[in-house]
């Protein structure tokens, strides 16, 4: 069955906002790339994406904001693992 999930362009526009600011980490600027990657398009997250965001989500030690993106890609996965 398709993944018709897709990023919201609220997340589309934050994770493009986060790939411009060269301060960013470089996970955030990964996980941004995936939520514009599934902005729009058919894409859906890849099983390694699914593995880092979940292990971004259970860790204390990432912003808000990672945590957020980290979220947005997890809410694309069409896995049912």
């Amino acid at each position: 069955m398709a993944n018709k999930k897709k990023s919201s362009k609220e997340m589309g526009t934050l994770a493009g906002q986060v790939l411009q600011d060269s301060n960013s980490s470089k996970i955030a600027r990964t996980l941004a790339g995936s939520v514009v990657a599934q902005t729009n398009t058919k894409k859906q997250t890849s099983k390694e994406m699914e593995i880092i965001a979940s292990n971004i989500l259970t860790s204390e030690h990432y912003s808000k904001l990672t945590h957020k993106l980290a979220a947005s890609v997890l809410a694309q996965s069409n896995s049912d693992n």
